[in-house]
């Protein structure tokens, strides 16, 4: 990497920090929608306390409701720990960016060692967000076939009322 080129053009600055800020946005809506998947799992969570509640007066289906129960738990520790590496991702990528801008106005000094030394650190960081992103989004895959053997169940459950 020829330091002259990044003070030559204002616009090869830019370049190197494009890709972490689309990182960035990109981290930063995975995580609004994680969130949301979160709070719904708490909303049926709830729905399954009020119909244990109800169940536990007749009897009937508590099981049941016990294996679903144990579902949603495992989906709620799996969406947390999406939603943990997710929140790494998206400080590494932020990083990523403010080193890559320093690294570019340090390029100004022509000296090898700080340019080097901030290449290093800005690719460690964004290794570490790419890391993040792939755990947070196997998570999230992991929760969603969870997600979908409850569906499953029910479906089931309701076509065996329905259809005697």
């Amino acid at each position: 990497m020829d330091a002259s080129n990044l003070v030559q053009s204002p616009f090869a600055a830019l370049t190197f920090v494009a890709a972490p800020a689309l990182l960035t946005n990109a981290s930063s809506v995975l995580a609004l929608s994680t969130i949301n998947r979160m709070l719904r799992t708490r909303d049926r969570m709830s729905e399954l306390f009020a119909k244990s509640e109800a169940d536990a007066q007749h009897g009937a289906g508590l099981s049941r409701i016990v294996e679903l129960a144990n579902r949603v738990e495992r989906q709620a520790s799996l969406l947390l720990g999406a939603l943990r590496s997710i929140y790494i991702a998206l400080a590494a990528f932020a990083s990523a960016t403010l080193v890559t801008l320093l690294g570019a106005g340090l390029a100004t000094v022509h000296e090898a060692f700080w340019l080097r030394f901030m290449a290093w650190l800005g690719f460690s960081l964004g290794s570490v967000g790419v890391g993040g992103l792939v755990f947070g989004c196997a998570n999230l895959f992991r929760a969603t076939q969870l997600s979908l053997v409850n569906i499953r169940e029910e479906a089931g459950l309701i076509r065996r009322r329905h259809n005697p």
